[in-house]
């Protein structure tokens, strides 16, 4: 049975011990003896706290931080100029399925609707706007960012920045991004290097490649070579390419193995794969054939 690191008191059902806030190696019955075994533990606290850390941020994610798209249900492209953002709903829409929208509604002459909530289509950028504040008074995160990138567009930084971090507290990693942005250039807000890793590490906890990508490239520069190409690994195997270039640079240099390059390569294809769908093509040679007036 389990017992208190500082006192020995045993864990009976009428005393329940409770572990280290930073780590699972010793529990306590109180709090005046987690005080007083401080001292004693705090060297393999921090040893072992980082090691849950890295245990955490080195874990393969479920999926890119875009998740699936909510109506076809496969996984969303990398590339955010595939896919749209709706201000109606918060909802990021692949362009598949908003090109099928748009086909299904001008060929049966209906009225322009979100794919997804069939809420109308905004008429104004007024009315956009007009929506999108609506979800960030009913705690949107989506909203928020979207909302802050706005702001930072028009030089609001400071406002920009108290809108990323609502949104990132409220769970949204795109938030986490580019707060880590913003504490990198100093734009509303003091620069500041150990907050800028902690939002890129939990942007990349939370499957955001990019963030990954660019810890990445930290860890090499501060000669942490092998974490780097940790990180690269799990941001390609996510379809992230800038980090398939950047394996492929340590192949070169021999810090990454021929076996280990090819077997990323295998599953950063399945990802890019798995984005693909016959909708989704179409609508990319759809809007490519208009942007060049075919």
């Amino acid at each position: 049975s389990s017992s208190c690191a500082s006192c020995g008191t045993a864990e009976v059902d009428e005393l329940k011990l409770t572990e280290c806030t930073d780590c699972d190696l010793v529990k306590y019955c109180s709090d005046a003896c987690r005080r007083d075994h401080k001292s004693h533990h705090l060297r393999a606290c921090k040893k072992r706290s980082a090691e849950l850390h890295d245990e955490l941020l080195f874990k393969q994610p479920e999926s890119s931080h875009f998740g699936d798209c909510p109506i076809c249900i496969l996984p969303m492209p990398l590339d955010v100029k595939k896919s749209s953002m709706t201000a109606c709903c918060s909802k990021r829409i692949c362009d598949g399925c908003v090109y099928t929208n748009q086909k299904r509604e001008f060929e049966e002459r209906l009225g322009g609707k979100c794919p997804f909530c069939r809420e109308p289509t905004p008429a104004t950028s007024e009315d956009s706007n007009k929506q999108r504040m609506k979800r960030i008074e009913m705690n949107d995160p989506v909203a928020m960012t979207q909302e802050g990138g706005i702001q930072y567009g028009k030089g609001n930084y400071c406002s920009a920045f108290d809108y990323f971090t609502k949104a990132a507290k409220l769970g949204e990693m795109e938030a986490h991004s580019k707060l880590s942005f913003l504490y990198n250039l100093g734009h509303g807000v003091e620069k500041d290097w150990e907050k800028q890793i902690y939002h890129l590490e939990e942007a990349s906890i939370g499957g955001h490649p990019v963030a990954r990508y660019i810890l990445g490239y930290d860890e090499g520069h501060n000669g942490n070579k092998e974490r780097a190409v940790k990180h690269w690994i799990i941001a390609a195997t996510q379809g992230h390419d800038l980090s398939i270039k950047a394996l492929m640079d340590e192949f070169r240099s021999g810090m990454v193995s021929k076996e280990n390059l090819a077997a990323t390569l295998r599953v950063h294809q399945v990802a890019v794969d798995a984005t693909k769908s016959p909708q989704r093509e179409a609508a990319e040679e759809y809007y490519r054939n208009r942007n060049v007036g075919v």
